[in-house]
């Protein structure tokens, strides 16, 4: 039985920790569409600006970004009726934390620290699309 493709929205600015990432979840066969937003601002209007479209099924969400930052995101994602479900990973370098318990606070569904190691991160991310995107059942669709 095929799969439906599940959108991720990946908001990370930085273009080498982008392209492992894309890479991980081609690697991860798990059908996907990835769009990225390389800073909050456009974060933003890829979820809430008049051209969004459906959600995604998951926003993979940076928290050091230009513009707006990742906790800003986040913050008005649960803020809004249509998104309060939409599951958001952080997906970040920073360990400190103040950063941890910010996002957990704001409502981030989980917090992962990018791991330095190439293969390390690969895996992490594989894991990660494995979990969210398959394994997890989210409540979209389920609201009255």
């Amino acid at each position: 039985m095929a799969t439906e493709p599940k959108t991720i929205l990946l908001v990370e600015d930085n273009a080498d920790d982008e392209q492992l990432t894309l890479r991980a979840m081609r690697q991860s066969e798990i059908p996907n569409i990835i769009r990225v937003a390389r800073d909050g601002a456009e974060a933003i209007e890829c979820l809430f600006g008049p051209d969004a479209g459906k959600l995604p099924d998951l926003v993979l969400l940076d928290l050091k970004l230009p513009k707006i930052s990742g906790l800003e995101v986040l913050q008005r994602i649960r803020s809004e009726d249509q998104s309060r479900g939409l599951p958001v990973v952080i997906l970040t370098s920073s360990d400190e934390e103040r950063d941890i318990v910010k996002s957990y606070n704001l409502g981030a569904n989980s917090y992962i620290r990018k791991p330095v190691d190439f293969d390390e991160f690969i895996d992490a991310v594989r894991q990660l699309g494995l979990y969210w995107l398959l394994m997890n059942r989210t409540r979209r669709g389920f609201e009255s």
